[in-house]
């Protein structure tokens, strides 16, 4: 088994890469991590110069089954904000094509918080949650779980909510920008609540945002809701906030759905 922290020390942009087989996601590799190593091919190629990462717009074009390769691009440098785009090819085709912006925080007179951390207990207070190998993907095992609150999959609930505590098995060393990415494509889609029995998701598009500079943490918890499903699709959000309730990820998802 390789852990986030085992797939980072290996990883070289320079050379095509093989995820190991506990991070795949039926017949694809799980799509947090090619999305968390665009962002580390960026950090290693040109991580120097850059400021913090503030935001990326994944679009998730086709299955990552081969070897992959992260081709990268700056688009612009501005002086608070550097673009950069990534194609992530599984062999020759187009598996991944995500945008990345790192920006200079500001100094703001305008300081507000709409809504805050859900009232739940710390990770701790919470039982881990035990996976079905016979049902849970291989990448679910790279991560701990305790529910916290909202529905299960496939347990028809009526309302599509996850809300878990999250932590990687092991990302010493990590970026903790790289990190919170592939943590935060964790949890399956909170439409899978509704389902009563196995169905196959797909993963078309991920934008996400960080409210500050990442910074490392053991233990994060997680909230994932579906805002509507409709003609096959599901449209969700999906809320981050450390073990202090600092809020650190904000994103929204489309998913398709196959039921």
């Amino acid at each position: 088994m390789s852990s986030l922290a085992g797939v980072i020390q290996r990883f070289d942009p320079a050379a095509p890469f093989v995820a190991a087989d506990n991070w795949r996601q039926g017949r694809t590799v799980f799509g947090g991590l090619p999305a968390a190593l665009s962002l580390q091919t960026v950090l290693l190629e040109t991580g120097a110069d850059l400021p913090p990462f503030k935001s990326a717009q994944v679009s998730f074009i086709g299955p990552v089954t081969d070897a992959q390769t992260f081709n990268t691009s700056v688009l612009r440098r501005g002086r608070s904000m550097t673009s950069v785009a990534v194609d992530c090819m599984s062999g020759n085709d187009l598996a991944l094509r995500t945008t990345l912006s790192f920006a200079l925080p500001r100094t703001s007179r305008i300081v507000h918080e709409a809504w805050g951390r859900p009232a739940v207990a710390g990770p701790t207070r919470y039982p881990v949650l035990q996976l079905d190998r016979q049902i849970a993907p291989a990448c679910a095992f790279n991560f701990e779980m305790r529910p916290a609150g909202g529905s299960l999959p496939m347990t028809g609930a009526d309302h599509p909510e996850l809300l878990m505590w999250v932590r990687h098995l092991d990302a010493q060393g990590v970026d903790p920008a790289v990190a919170l990415i592939a943590l935060a494509d964790s949890l399956p889609p909170a439409a899978m609540t509704c389902f009563t029995e196995p169905a196959a998701i797909s993963s078309a598009s991920w934008m996400i945002d960080l409210p500050q500079p990442a910074t490392a943490g053991r233990w994060f918890l997680i909230n994932v809701f579906s805002r509507q499903a409709l003609e096959g699709y599901s449209l969700q959000d999906m809320e981050i906030w450390d073990e202090s309730g600092r809020r650190v990820l904000w994103a929204r998802q489309t998913v398709a759905v196959f039921i």
